[in-house]
């Protein structure tokens, strides 16, 4: 079993916490981040994949966002540009500038794994979106709240998603891309899944993993089902072969 450990980033008055498994990241070892998905997601159910990320040769790393898990703050204030700062605050303290960016978003963090690209650009070597979400640019700066408010009036406009800026960003990114599909998703719209995988689509070297048997929480799938999970890791990491030795 990979060896994982503990840490904590603070950031914005508030402590996020992580973990993290594997080789030091460099400028041949990515950093493989894990971000959940919003409501009762964390890091916790991440971790049999950051395992397997380990195991492949590569740094796992996961956190949990502010009123998460273990993470301090409330998740009535978090907001979709909260996220992405607190996504590039663990990043930026905890993974080398040199090494590459291999990003995973589940539900809400497909946004936020959208964000991040257009952030880092072309360190972002390989990004994977599962189950993903995207938002119209209204929403970004909106609070959360404890459902009913602004947010989730923005949110549930009919369409609103048909012209989030993160489409354009996907749409735009060159690198790796897998997209991972619950056979069944009472969540997000298929029109959603379509459109990032028509945006994936276009210039990424990309390809889509549907998951026969599963729901929308595929972090939480992935937790029991290490076939399926492997499988997710193995299309994601294929730049990078499996190491000789313990890693093997």
């Amino acid at each position: 079993m990979t060896e994982l450990s503990s840490f904590t980033c603070a950031h914005d008055g508030e402590r996020l916490s992580g973990v993290y498994g594997g080789p030091v990241a460099g400028p041949g070892v990515p950093a493989v981040v894990l971000l959940h998905g919003a409501g009762p997601g964390t890091k916790e159910r991440l971790l049999p994949l950051l395992a397997d990320v380990a195991a492949r040769g590569c740094h796992g790393l996961a956190f949990e966002f502010s009123g998460h898990g273990e993470s301090t703050g409330e998740q009535k204030d978090l907001s979709l540009r909260r996220r992405l700062e607190q996504a590039v605050a663990v990043i930026d303290e905890r993974v080398p500038a040199d090494a590459p960016l291999v990003v995973v978003g589940f539900s809400m963090s497909g946004q936020t794994a959208a964000d991040v690209v257009a952030h880092y650009g072309e360190r972002v070597a390989a990004v994977g979106l599962c189950a993903p979400a995207v938002y119209a640019a209204e929403a970004w700066d909106v609070p959360f709240g404890s459902g009913g408010g602004r947010f989730s009036e923005i949110i549930r406009r009919p369409g609103g998603w048909r012209q989030a800026p993160a489409l354009d960003v996907l749409r735009a990114y060159a690198g790796r891309a897998v997209l991972a599909v619950p056979e069944t998703d009472a969540v997000i719209p298929a029109e959603v899944t379509g459109a990032v995988r028509d945006a994936l689509s276009a210039r990424a070297r990309f390809t889509r993993l549907d998951v026969p048997g599963a729901e929308h929480m595929l972090g939480l799938w992935f937790e029991t089902h290490a076939e399926d999970r492997r499988t997710f890791v193995d299309a994601l990491l294929d730049d990078w072969p499996v190491p000789a030795g313990p890693h093997a």
